[in-house]
């Protein structure tokens, strides 16, 4: 992992604590050792970890105001030799976090990506949720003002799998009142705050529970957060009307099948993949 004259550099993306300084894996400190750079997201922050360790590697400020100007001092440095290791804040690189256009670009120029795989709160979250983990979806941090956030949650109403949302302090209590009222009170959800950390907790209730606890508990709403809620429950069949059955004919003679149920959905409120699933059955020839 030295700097060599003769070949390429290699670019390493290191997973880091998200908490606890002790969640770090011999490889990922030994590669914090031996290249030539570290590029971080924010390098007073990040010097605290390798201090920690014992470790003096020189370290380059990456985030998300310089990355694309900064990119290509970092292309020439590996293409002389150097291998360079890029970190996060916290927890694995590019997943809510800078660097996705760093490693997008050395991977074009033909340059060596290595993953040190680690901590991640999404993984983390996930595997004490106690809600499904065989499909889910990651939002990451959903819009800061309420009427993107909602149109957002909107198109998630009728997913079916585990939705993974980060937030912040500032913002949780808005996007909890936000997932109620349009998940709807009784949605099972768990609330994971501070992870590894000090004053972790880690809360499972319907969203309904878990706003009012948040709302009455000011130091619930300290930290750094990850929200999980449980996907939609299908009905086994759709309950339609028959006036917008009448529309969902109507579109889908016209249109292929997912736009009809869509526009349908628009017009009767009704979820777009409940409307989906009733238009593949009106579609069975013994229907």
């Amino acid at each position: 992992m030295n700097s060599r004259s003769n070949t390429t550099g290699v670019l390493y993306v290191v997973a880091t604590p998200i908490g606890n300084l002790l969640d770090i894996t011999r490889r990922a400190l030994d590669v914090l050792q031996s290249v030539a750079l570290v590029a971080a997201e924010d390098t007073r922050h990040s010097r605290k970890l390798l201090s920690h360790y014992g470790i003096a590697t020189p370290m380059l400020a990456l985030h998300e105001h310089n990355e694309r100007k900064a990119t290509a001092g970092l292309l020439d440095r590996l293409g002389a030799g150097e291998d360079i290791a890029l970190i996060s804040d916290a927890g694995t690189p590019l997943i809510s976090d800078p660097g996705f256009f760093l490693v997008r670009a050395a991977r074009q120029a033909g340059l060596r990506v290595v993953p040190i795989p680690g901590p991640a709160a999404l993984t983390a979250a996930l595997s004490v949720a106690g809600l499904p983990t065989d499909r889910f979806i990651f939002e990451g941090f959903l819009p800061p003002r309420q009427t993107a956030r909602r149109q957002r949650l909107q198109a998630l109403q009728d997913a079916t799998a585990t939705l993974v949302f980060y937030e912040s302090s500032h913002r949780i209590l808005a996007s909890l009142a936000d997932m109620l009222a349009l998940f709807g009170p009784d949605r099972e959800a768990t609330l994971a705050r501070e992870l590894t950390k000090t004053f972790e907790t880690i809360h499972q209730a319907s969203l309904a529970g878990l706003h009012a606890r948040v709302t009455a508990d000011s130091d619930q709403q300290k930290g750094e957060f990850v929200v999980l809620v449980h996907g939609a429950l299908q009905p086994a069949v759709a309950v339609i009307d028959k006036p917008t059955e009448r529309v969902l004919t109507v579109l889908m003679a016209e249109l292929p099948l997912r736009q009809a149920a869509a526009l349908t959905a628009q017009i009767s409120g009704i979820g777009k993949n409940v409307l989906y699933e009733y238009a593949l059955r009106l579609k069975e020839p013994d229907h």
